[in-house]
């Protein structure tokens, strides 16, 4: 094998026999070019012998496409590369991508950058399609970006919008998280969300909140809920907080994981044993929630799988493909462990795996 940094697609034609043109075509794989399967099998044949790779801006004139994706992470740079959420959702992604062909840009966008960001990606053609991460709700641009044909996935589900998307079903989550702590004896059960509720998971998950306590017949009280902030200081802060009304909960739902190991310093801290005087039940289970003491209660998200879908559905959008369903969801289970004090302690297990609800 003949292996130089620089093959043209002028050697793999003489290689190969045929003209520029039709390498040029075999290559960039142009529909109907009308190349007979010797000449493109032969032209296939030549470009491995010499170790061809394809020029990444050649093929986007012949094709008009980047063969690229963007993950838009809507997260403060120094929020980004410190969360756990992260690595699963973009190695879900990546692997999708990498199946058809296509490469993953990643892109962390701070609520304050100006209006060009994501935008700019989209309408200078950088990338055939976004996935979007952490949609919301004041957010006009991804509207007129679906609007205008752009491809386009989020992860999180907008209410009121044909956008495709991809989420788990965060109000049953929370629901979930509340109701196990309402079935160990708590009813002044405080809230800690994972992020300003214009956020849509945020808010979707303050509602399952309140959905299980209504249904409990036990008054929503305001005062027991505080906003997190993605991270862990906003969790130490907010439980601070809670600490300081007349009378404490006795039990604190919190809808992010990293925003909980925050709060379970504070309450450490300030006293409040985990889980006998205070009990904790988090959002996400990122893999710290098995290793951090005590070992966190928490519901699971699937993050490979949402990412994963995430991208799949993206490309088949981008390829031309008509997906039946344009919302996926996949679902979450309660992982009970030692901070709400309805399990012993225990050696932390093995991943599980996940399974796909479309709906």
């Amino acid at each position: 094998m003949r292996a130089c940094a620089y093959v043209t697609q002028r050697q793999v034609a003489e290689e190969a026999g045929v003209s520029r043109t039709t390498v040029s075509l075999v290559l960039n794989a142009v529909p109907d070019a009308h190349i007979s399967p010797p000449t493109r099998q032969r032209v296939l044949d030549a470009a491995r012998r010499l170790d061809y790779y394809p020029d990444a801006a050649a093929r986007r004139l012949a094709s008009g496409k980047t063969r690229t994706i963007a993950l838009v992470w809507h997260r403060a740079p120094d929020q980004t590369y410190r969360d756990a959420f992260l690595p699963g959702l973009l190695d879900g992604i990546s692997r999708a991508a990498r199946r058809y062909g296509y490469h993953v840009l990643f892109r962390p966008v701070a609520v304050d950058e100006p209006n060009g960001t994501y935008v700019e990606l989209a309408r200078g053609r950088h990338t055939d399609g976004l996935v979007l991460s952490g949609p919301r709700s004041d957010d006009d641009r991804l509207h007129r970006l679906h609007a205008q044909g752009f491809p386009l996935v989020l992860h999180g589900r907008l209410q009121d919008t044909e956008i495709p998307s991809v989420d788990v079903d965060n109000v049953r989550g929370a629901m979930t998280a509340v109701n196990h702590l309402l079935g160990l004896g708590h009813r002044r059960i405080g809230l800690i969300t994972n992020a300003p509720t214009v956020y849509a998971a945020s808010q979707q998950r303050l509602d399952g909140y309140r959905r299980a306590l209504e249904e409990a017949d036990i008054v929503y009280d305001e005062a027991l809920v505080r906003q997190g902030n993605f991270d862990e200081e906003s969790g130490y802060t907010a439980v601070i907080d809670l600490l300081t009304l007349k009378h404490p909960p006795t039990a604190v739902f919190i809808a992010s994981d990293m925003v909980a190991i925050g709060a379970l310093r504070a309450l450490q801290e300030q006293g409040f044993s985990v889980p006998s005087r205070t009990a904790v039940v988090g959002f996400d289970d990122i893999t710290a929630a098995r290793f951090i003491t005590p070992a966190l209660t928490t519901v699971h998200v699937p993050t490979f799988g949402l990412g994963w879908s995430a991208g799949e559905l993206l490309i088949r959008i981008i390829e031309g493909d008509q997906p039946h369903q344009i919302h996926v969801e996949l679902d979450t289970e309660l992982v009970v462990r030692e901070s709400c004090g309805a399990a012993p302690p225990h050696r932390p297990g093995p991943l599980r795996g996940c399974y796909v609800n479309e709906r």
